[in-house]
C-alpha cells in the first residue's frame, strides 16, 4: 500500500472529523431517516430521500476518512531535525525573484493543503520545487502562467 505523508496536526484534524461524524452525524441521521419512515408513503417521502442522501455522504466520507488514516504516514515534524534544507513540514519563505512579492507556506500532505491558510501539498509544483533546497538557493516552478523564479529566504520547521 502506498503510504502518503501527513502531519501530525492533519491526522488529528481527520480523527476529529471521523469522531465527529460516528458519535454526532450518523445518529442524527438515522434518527431522521426513521422519523421520516414514520410519515407514511416513502416513495413520495422527500424528507426520506434527503435523509437516505445524507447518509450515503456521511458513510461514504466515514471510509474515505478510515483510508486515508489507515494509509498515512504521519510525521511528527517537532521531532524532525533541522538542517537547513525544505522537508515535509517545513515552513519555507519565498521571494518572487520578477516582483519581489514574499509569500510563506507549510509544506504538508493533500489531504491539509489550503493555499489561504498558507499550506501547500507537498505534491504542489512549488513544493515539489523547494524540497531538498536550502536557504538562498532559488528555484524556478513552472506556473499556469510561465516559469517563476523564487529565492529561498528562510526555511522553519514548525
Amino acid at each position: 500500500m502506498k503510504r502518503t505523508p501527513m502531519t501530525s496536526r492533519g491526522a488529528e484534524a481527520l480523527r476529529a472529523e471521523l469522531k465527529r461524524l460516528k458519535s454526532e452525524a450518523r445518529p442524527a441521521v438515522i434518527k431522521a431517516i426513521a422519523d421520516a419512515r414514520g410519515h407514511g408513503d416513502l416513495s413520495e417521502n422527500a424528507e426520506y430521500h434527503a435523509a437516505r442522501e445524507q447518509q450515503g455522504f456521511i458513510e461514504g466520507r466515514i471510509t474515505e476518512i478510515e483510508r486515508k488514516l489507515g494509509s498515512a504516514e504521519i510525521i511528527d515534524t517537532a521531532t524532525l531535525r533541522h538542517t537547513g534544507k525544505v522537508v515535509f513540514g517545513s515552513t519555507v519563505e519565498l521571494e518572487d525573484q520578477a516582483d519581489g512579492a514574499r509569500v510563506v507556506y507549510q509544506i504538508v500532505g493533500e489531504d491539509e493543503a489550503e493555499i489561504r491558510a498558507g499550506r501547500i501539498s507537498v505534491t504542489s509544483p512549488i513544493a515539489r520545487a523547494v524540497v531538498g533546497k536550502s536557504e538562498g538557493d532559488v528555484v524556478d516552478v513552472a506556473a499556469p502562467g510561465g516559469v517563476r523564479s523564487y529565492e529561498i529566504v528562510a526555511v522553519k520547521l514548525n
